[in-house]
């Protein structure tokens, strides 16, 4: 994840890495009608920070692998130097991860680094901060860095490197809680107060029409060269795609004031569950909830308004609590993870063949690492770590997807794997 801010607007920028698998190529016979094309990519996904913090810190004694930046040109600087110096081997470059996910909880409710909010929005104990002003100003300048350097690559790097650039943003899935316009005008506010908030600038050159309607002059204004700068937009999207909520609009009706979003985040509520019933397979998480289907509804939602630019799935992948109580055996034994993965390409496949121009899957995540404010109470990876010694041991889950890909040219999907077919 990487966080960018503007004057006092200070900022984290860390490395995350794409361990890339390329299939191989694979005849276009008319009897092959496997829905995914012969050079889509799949892999794991890690983050450098999250797997070489504690090692970097205790054993070697240097500090985490991250830079501090807190200007425009900084970031700016900072993308030409790895253009320059990895741009041999880089084929494919993020300028930012997540940062719909991270200003909110970074300049909103603080409860991520740089820990700034105030008011009725605030969540944690800030020393300073404007819950209402400064998510728009980081934002503002997240788009503005991410143009800089897709301008940079542009113009110097890529001709000859003929990589790729692009930004990848959280996309949880929204449902209307009911079928009322009120409750769907919602639903797609809350997707342009979070997503959209990011992309339509980066692709169109202005902000949501929903947030424009609500928010008004509390938008920051792109100049005539800003404008310029963001028509270079991207060569593909990235999406980190996990769960799904139901939206109940707070615009127009009353809502639970606990839970409800204020005017200034899109006026919705969002919930889990709707008549009782959960949106789908819980987890011991309240904020995830199983829902492989918005996977498919939100690849084509992101082609539908996007005009089919290239996307790839960056992050997906299924989250377990860390009990110490549990046998090693079992804890490799992860078949729900297995099922979440099986239920969840089947599903990108589906929009994959109606058309959706999708060039890459990774699972989150490679090993077991460091989850943010969780710590090391969860577990996403396909490898067990023991935190202790560091030993790492392969789950079910990392054979299931080997033995996927291997067999990625079936033109069905037929079922989990024998290994995990008693579950």
């Amino acid at each position: 994840m990487k966080k960018m801010g503007f004057s006092i607007i200070s900022s984290v920028l860390f490395v995350e890495i794409l361990v890339v698998m390329q299939l191989p190529q694979f005849s276009n016979a008319v009897d092959d009608l496997s829905p995914f094309p012969t050079n889509f990519l799949f892999g794991t996904a890690s983050s450098s920070y999250q797997v070489e913090v504690e090692y970097s810190m205790e054993v070697t004694g240097i500090s985490p692998s991250i830079i501090i930046i807190d200007t425009r040109e900084d970031f700016v600087f900072y993308a030409d130097l790895c253009f320059k110096t990895f741009g041999d081997r880089v084929k494919y470059w993020v300028t930012f991860n997540e940062p719909n996910y991270l200003v909110p909880l970074g300049y909103r409710s603080g409860i991520y680094p740089p820990c700034r909010c105030s008011g009725s929005m605030a969540m944690s104990n800030c020393n300073e901060g404007d819950s209402e002003k400064e998510p728009f100003v980081a934002a503002h300048n997240i788009i503005l860095s991410h143009a800089a350097a897709v301008d940079i690559y542009r113009t110097k790097y890529q001709a000859e490197q003929r990589g790729k650039i692009g930004i990848v943003l959280q996309h949880e899935w929204y449902e209307p809680l009911s079928n009322s316009t009120a409750d769907k005008l919602a639903t797609e506010r809350a997707r342009s107060f979070t997503f959209n908030w990011f992309l339509d600038p980066v692709i169109f050159g202005k902000y949501p029409k929903e947030m424009e309607n609500v928010l008004g002059n509390f938008l920051p204004k792109f100049s005539t060269n800003e404008k310029n700068k963001l028509k270079k937009g991207l060569d593909f999207i990235g999406i980190n795609y996990y769960t799904a909520s139901y939206v109940q609009d707070c615009l127009y009706t009353k809502c639970d004031s606990r839970f409800g979003i204020s005017r200034t985040e899109g006026s919705f509520m969002k919930s889990a569950e709707k008549n009782g019933v959960s949106i789908g397979e819980s987890t011991p998480f309240s904020w995830f909830n199983i829902y492989p289907q918005g996977m498919e509804k939100t690849v084509t939602y992101v082609k539908d308004r996007y005009n089919n630019t290239p996307m790839f799935i960056t992050e997906n992948g299924y989250a377990e609590q860390n009990d110490p109580n549990v046998s090693l055996e079992n804890q490799l034994s992860d078949f729900k993870r297995i099922k979440y993965m099986k239920n969840h390409i089947e599903a990108l496949s589906t929009a994959i063949r109606k058309g959706a121009d999708v060039r890459g899957y990774f699972a989150w995540s490679l090993l077991d690492n460091f989850e943010w404010i969780y710590g090391y109470t969860v577990r996403y990876g396909f490898h067990h770590v023991d935190f202790a010694t560091l030993k790492r041991t392969p789950r079910l889950s990392a054979s299931w997807y080997k033995q996927f890909i291997a067999n990625y040219k079936q033109t069905e999907f037929i079922g989990v794997p024998k290994l995990v077919q008693s579950t």
